[in-house]
């Protein structure tokens, strides 16, 4: 029906009260059962029944005394039989009908008709019936015959009494001043205690955000619907739909009527379902779609401080094939409990499949910038994790992008996947991605000009012996860009090996250290990290005695580092070219010994004179006892095996002393120099100071002698020439 027609509806059915919605309980109450509990109270009553059609179900005595037909006269016949003929003409009935469907009930006066056609004025409240999954099963129709005027004065003092008693959800009436004048039972058993005198505020928990019930007085003529959340007597939340409308009592004072819908089971399985859409069910972190959904709302927020950080675990696949599945998992576990606990407060850790995890950060400069981000989640996925009785080493590649403008959450996650795929392919440390493949590609050309016109630099971090003495130098590489500023070698590997430029980048390393490394006042040794010149390469041992041979070094100070994971599966030529150079007295380190793993079975075999204990097992060697006891065991192996070993990243005087402890050869961090560039390097080698620690008191080994240092350099010079 058009608004016209309705708006005629309604005039025609003399003076009515806007409609009100309930919604029935999941026990929905049966029609027979509610005729029969009603009508013992209301005998003066016209009960029946219809059914969504409109068609009497069912008829009382009240309605046969009251509108004159039998039962079966009117079962089965349309309901609009009582109505004024103008009335039906106009639809008015059907229109209740979807009004009581709508709201929950429906209440209005005015004239029906009788059997013998005469005119009564009614009284008529239509109930809603309802299935326990919501759908409309009928409806209920009460009507009181108020025709006589005193009968009709007493009915109207009680209007209100016969909706409370058959409403089923709660039902509080308000003066203007948000005081409650009154409430069903049904609302004081919602809530626990009496509400009459109390002021709306007193019902409201301290999670709802709204003020009070009752509408502003410029909004006062109309409906208000709203969702509220009250408080039980215990305390506990009550979520409630709220429709609150305005009426006028008798004596023309205005009164507030409000309905209360519990919806609180239906929040929270909405909230249980929306958990499990989002989340993982084996780690607890949020999935694809959670990961989604937290983009698209930060992305469209602002980008300007995201961080998205791919993070691939290396060689997983190993311990699914080797423990099952079950350790898998139980691995997954642990690793999303160590990013759950330890990032950060803006950064949010997610799985997407398999080992793969993600990290949203929603302010990078808060961690220290997108570097430091990084290396901190790699720390944490760099573990020795326990599973089934013995002690997995893991690690993982990791791939860092920060979205620009425009971006979607499928091109900032592609990027960061491409950025762990780069990572991947290198030598499994954390990477940070550029950002862009649009970026990439100018970092690309403008790493390879840097390296075509030598505008890189080479940092020296020292490597020292136990008394103090500086025995090496590892170099470092670093790029001082003219719009980005000092990159490190995090960033400057991972454009090198999206761009193909590894062996480039380590020629010019390994050329610059050893030609300034001739320049030093004291003839220690160099490292040098090596990944793109492989000992696999069929030119591998002419490259290194080339750039020898160009620089005039002598062979013995040049220590080529390797990753224990490019050494392990190394066949027998690239081993024999290794043995030539350490013939000549070049020195080979295996890197991040520990992390590999393949370790003891070829150590023997490889002719490497220095093993390199990682950082992450000297980190937690003051307060995990696995590490400690990986380290004992890394230093007394390497004894056995008469190989010099070092620790990398100490970085206090703990970690100093229990390493000395240990009986280690040398140490290497932040304890001792951060990386200087080469005139700082060369300025602290002049200086009769030693790089050592021995400000610090505590944590202090006892020093060797300056033979020991000499022993350790003599270490390398026996295993080269055997």
């Amino acid at each position: 029906m058009n608004t016209q027609k309705e708006e005629a509806a309604c005039n025609l059915s003399g003076r009515w009260e806007p409609s009100r919605r309930f919604h029935q309980s999941e026990a929905q109450i049966d029609t027979e059962r509610l005729i029969g509990d009603v009508a013992a109270g209301l005998s003066d009553c016209a009960i029946f029944a219809i059914d969504q059609d409109g068609l009497v179900t069912s008829w009382n005595e009240g309605a046969q005394r009251i509108k004159g037909f039998a039962s079966d006269e009117i079962i089965g016949q349309h309901f609009s039989r009582f109505y004024p003929r103008e009335q039906v003409e106009a639809g008015f009935p059907s229109w209740e009908l979807r009004q009581a469907a709508a709201r929950g009930f429906f209440i209005d006066r005015g004239w029906r008709v009788r059997k013998n056609g005469t005119r009564f004025w009614a009284h008529v409240v239509i109930t809603a019936q309802r299935a326990p999954d919501g759908s409309l099963t009928g409806f209920i129709k009460v009507t009181r015959d108020e025709s006589e005027g005193r009968t009709q004065r007493e009915r109207s003092a009680r209007r209100f009494t016969d909706l409370f008693q058959l409403a089923p959800v709660g039902i509080a009436l308000l003066d203007e001043s948000d005081q409650v004048l009154d409430a069903n039972a049904a609302l004081c058993d919602l809530l626990g205690y009496r509400l009459h005198g109390k002021a709306a505020s007193e019902l409201m928990h301290p999670d709802d955000a709204g003020s009070g019930l009752v509408p502003h007085p410029a909004r006062a003529g109309g409906e208000r619907m709203s969702h509220r959340v009250l408080a039980r007597a215990d305390g506990e939340p009550v979520y409630c739909h709220v429709r609150c409308a305005a009426s006028v009592q008798d004596d023309g004072d205005r009164f507030w009527l409000a309905v209360f819908q519990d919806v609180t089971e239906q929040i929270r399985r909405a909230e249980v379902l929306h958990h499990q859409a989002t989340h993982d069910p084996t780690t607890g972190l949020l999935n694809r779609q959670g990961v989604d959904e937290l983009l698209v709302a930060m992305l469209n927020s602002s980008s300007d401080q995201i961080a998205v950080l791919f993070c691939d675990i290396d060689n997983f696949k190993r311990v699914n094939d080797s423990l099952g599945h079950d350790a898998g998992d139980e691995l997954l576990v642990a690793l999303a409990r160590r990013l759950r606990s330890e990032l950060p407060a803006c950064c949010t850790p997610a799985r997407l499949y398999g080992d793969e995890f993600l990290i949203i950060c929603s302010n990078v400069q808060a961690c220290g910038g997108l570097d430091a981000l990084t290396s901190k989640a790699a720390d944490l996925l760099r573990a020795v994790v326990p599973l089934q009785g013995r002690l997995v080493s893991v690690t993982a590649s990791i791939g860092a992008t920060t979205p620009g403008e425009h971006t979607t959450t499928e091109n900032v996650i592609r990027d960061a996947d491409a950025a762990m795929f780069n990572a991947k392919r290198g030598r499994g440390r954390a990477r940070t991605g550029p950002g862009t493949p649009t970026a990439q590609l100018t970092l690309e050309e403008d790493l390879r000009a840097a390296l075509r016109h030598d505008r890189l630099q080479l940092h020296y971090q020292p490597i020292v012996a136990r008394d103090g003495t500086i025995t090496l130098a590892e170099a470092l590489v670093r790029w001082p860009h003219p719009e980005r500023g000092l990159l490190t070698p995090d960033t400057i590997l991972s454009v090198a090996e999206n761009g193909g430029l590894m062996h480039d980048l380590d020629s010019w390393v390994l050329r610059t250290a050893l030609r300034e490394a001739v320049t030093w006042q004291r003839p220690i040794g160099v490292t040098v990290n090596v990944s793109g010149i492989r000992p696999d390469a069929p030119n591998f041992s002419d490259e290194v005695s080339t750039a020898i041979t160009a620089s005039g070094i002598a062979p013995d100070r040049i220590v080529l580092e390797m990753v224990e994971t490019l050494l392990v599966d190394l066949p027998a030529r690239p081993r024999q070219a290794m043995r030539e150079l350490a013939r000549t007295g070049v020195r080979f380190a295996m890197d991040d010994f520990g992390t590999g793993y393949s370790s003891l079975a070829r150590l023997k075999d490889l002719p490497t004179q220095i093993v390199k204990l990682d950082r992450r097992f000297v980190s937690g060697m003051g307060s995990d006892p696995a590490d400690l006891g990986i380290a004992r065991a890394v230093v007394e192996l390497a004894r056995a095996m008469d190989r010099t070993c070092i620790a990398e990243g100490v970085e206090n005087t703990t970690q100093h002393a229990l390493l000395n402890s240990l009986g280690i050869d040398a140490c290497q961090g932040f304890l001792f120099s951060r990386p200087l560039p080469a005139a700082e390097f060369h300025a602290l080698l002049k200086s009769p100071e030693s790089a050592g620690p021995r400000k610090h008191d505590s944590g202090k080994g006892k020093p060797r002698t300056r033979s020991s240092t000499m022993a350790l350099r003599s270490t390398g010079t026996k295993q080269a020439r055997g």
